[in-house]
């Protein structure tokens, strides 16, 4: 037998083979949906992927001017993330996703401000002294609506802070609104050392008392305020006032940690989400004496892990809580990069208190937050009182009794 003739049932089984695949390949083409998910996303683009990459083909081949593919893609994700409805998530492009990056980078520096949310872009909830910012004359309460030529309304947070930062001794320009009036200021950076916990003792006719004042849960916090607290005592504090007013959160392990200075064990927080399974964060040990009263202190700016420790506080029945209503924030976020440079910035999860409450709205409305025990809000025409560090200090005073 002839090498040729040997090698003919090989060569119809390959062709078999081919025809095979090729047959195979047609019908799961147009039956995508037999195949398992992660099969079908890595093979075969489904109905809708495919219909929206038409549209946009289409938009990018037939519309009057030309349009950058890039910008389609862009808001063609945007709009599906403000479909969610959720004031906390967002869609980073490139660009926007690199200046994300830049306002939580140590090596870069800012004006001295700490900032919450606002309709019109960023309002200014701190201004540090001797900073830039403070020697420039703004003001808490100020809202940073433009920096350069950009305007923040409608922006997230994040993106407005990363074009305030950058290199310490280059300037930057921003258009501040204070009682409805808009003026430009140009501020030099510089490196900003802003102290997340400072303490101090108070003495009333009812004895001494402790007040750690805390503005962010930045890693490490938590052991500064138990370092505050346990010199306070140490110093003959009666009661500790935990002053959370303006903080806008920050880490979830230093929150946690942060309630277990004042809860011995059992839960703190717990959370969940659609796609992660359940998890109950407990007390991590070490905490202060029971007997030591304690009263947190609390305004509309307490969100996030603030209202974490607030909320386990008040649950567990270890500290009254006095201010108004917080925030509300009952949600978390992840980000998650994308093959474009850009980034989903999603909520994935809800927080609960020890007691099951969600203090949030979802991320879609606003949430009914912590209601305190005792009200008590400060008077802006009265700006050398604080009306309601005094009434933390009575309910603390008559819990000491």
């Amino acid at each position: 037998m002839s090498r040729r003739a040997s090698r003919l049932p090989i060569l119809l089984a390959g062709a078999f083979v081919l025809v095979l695949v090729l047959v195979l390949g047609i019908f799961l083409g147009g039956h995508a949906s037999v195949l398992p998910k992660p099969v079908r996303s890595a093979l075969v683009a489904d109905d809708e992927a495919q219909m929206v990459q038409r549209a946009i083909d289409t938009i990018e081949d037939a519309y009057y001017r030309p349009i950058s593919r890039d910008q389609l893609v862009d808001k063609s994700i945007e709009g599906a993330v403000n479909s969610l409805d959720d004031q906390f998530s967002h869609y980073f492009d490139p660009q926007t996703y690199k200046r994300f990056q830049l306002s939580t980078n140590p090596r870069f520096s800012g004006i001295g401000v700490t900032v919450g949310r606002s309709p019109k872009g960023l309002a200014i909830n701190h201004v540090i002294a001797d900073t830039p910012a403070a020697k420039a004359g703004l003001r808490a309460g100020d809202v940073i609506v433009a920096v350069g030529r950009e305007l923040l309304a409608g922006h997230p947070q994040e993106y407005g802070i990363g074009l305030i930062k950058g290199e310490p001794g280059t300037s930057v320009t921003v258009t501040v609104e204070r009682d409805g009036r808009r003026r430009q200021e140009t501020i030099e950076r510089a490196e900003i050392v802003s102290p997340v916990v400072t303490s101090r003792m108070v003495t009333t006719r009812t004895g001494r008392y402790g007040v750690v004042v805390f503005s962010s849960f930045t890693s490490n916090s938590s052991a500064q305020v138990r370092a505050a607290i346990d010199d306070l005592l140490d110093k003959g504090a009666r009661g500790i006032v935990l002053d959370l007013r303006e903080n806008g959160g920050g880490l979830l392990n230093e929150a946690v940690d942060t309630a277990s200075i004042f809860i011995p064990d059992g839960t703190v927080v717990s959370t969940d989400g659609r796609a992660r399974d359940r998890h109950v964060y407990t007390a991590t040990g070490g905490a202060i004496d029971q007997s030591v009263p304690v009263v947190v202190l609390v305004d509309r700016n307490t969100a996030s892990s603030s209202e974490i420790v607030t909320g386990a506080l008040q649950d567990r029945r270890r500290a009254k809580v006095v201010g108004t209503r917080t925030y509300g924030k009952g949600v978390f976020q992840e980000v998650r990069e994308l093959p474009n440079g850009g980034a989903l910035d999603i909520t994935v999860g809800q927080y609960f208190l020890p007691s099951g409450r969600n203090i949030g709205g979802r991320g879609v409305r606003e949430g009914d937050g912590i209601r305190p025990d005792v009200y008590a809000r400060d008077d802006p025409d009265t700006p050398r009182d604080d009306e309601g560090l005094d009434a933390a200090l009575r309910e603390l005073a008559a819990e000491s009794r």
